[in-house]
């Protein structure tokens, strides 16, 4: 194996940045966002924000849970098609990784609200060591 002089041995992965998702122009034109994620299913930042609205809305927090969770999945295979490798930054400023970020802390706090204590600490971990930026707006 040949190293290249001067290369940082130490660097990780290069930040991940995801495309623009189709839904924030729909939820910003003031789509209702169940009906952005019958449209748009795949939508991470459609299920991150049906989750918001569940949340704030006092729904119980098993709702907010699985549409976290399935915003949290949705994610994971856009970042994978986008060159994410398991691991590395997914930066909180590159706007279109919100909804990924997003559906994580509610994930991340909705698995604490339902007793899922090494999920909630798993979630919360991953999202940290992938922004902490979003770690510390969101959590």
């Amino acid at each position: 194996m040949s190293i290249t002089p001067g290369a940082d041995l130490m660097a990780g992965p290069p930040p991940t940045h995801l495309p623009v998702d189709p839904a924030a122009e729909l939820l910003a034109s003031g789509m209702v966002a169940v009906d952005v994620v019958r449209r748009l299913p795949a939508s991470p930042l459609a299920w991150a924000t049906l989750a918001e609205e569940a949340r704030a809305a006092e729904v119980d927090w098993v709702t907010v849970y699985a549409y976290a969770r399935v915003g949290y999945h949705r994610s994971l295979d856009l970042l994978r098609r986008n060159g994410w490798k398991g691991h590395g930054p997914v930066p909180w400023d590159h706007e279109p990784n919100r909804g990924f970020l997003r559906a994580l802390a509610l994930l991340a706090q909705a698995a604490d609200a339902i007793g899922e204590t090494d999920e909630a600490e798993r979630c919360a971990t991953f999202l940290r060591d992938s922004s902490p930026a979003a770690a510390d707006a969101l959590l």
